[in-house]
């Protein structure tokens, strides 16, 4: 189980990072010397998709932070359920008459 979530997070991450180096050659495009020489429409196009692969970028940074957040809750409510039965057990067994 927890290999299969390493995977997960690897492909995550490999992806994230394909589309950042994707994102900085479409930026290298854009302010190279070519660019300013081709025509308008083509300059359009690729600050398109820029702002399309940003709000992508956003959209999986959004997710992952999500992903922490739940992860860290599951663990807060996995402590508190642990705690919860070692209170039981302490008062079931040592409570008294």
């Amino acid at each position: 189980m927890e290999n299969d979530q390493h995977n997960k997070a690897l492909k995550f991450q490999t992806a994230s990072l394909r589309r950042c180096a994707k994102a900085a050659l479409f930026l290298h495009r854009l302010n190279s010397p070519r660019a300013v020489n081709n025509n308008e429409e083509e300059h359009e196009k690729l600050k398109k998709e820029m702002r399309d692969l940003k709000m992508e970028l956003v959209k999986e940074r959004w997710k992952n932070k999500k992903m922490k957040l739940c992860g860290f809750m599951e663990l807060l409510l996995q402590i508190l359920l642990l705690l919860s039965l070692w209170i039981f057990f302490l008062l079931f067994f040592f409570g008294g008459p």
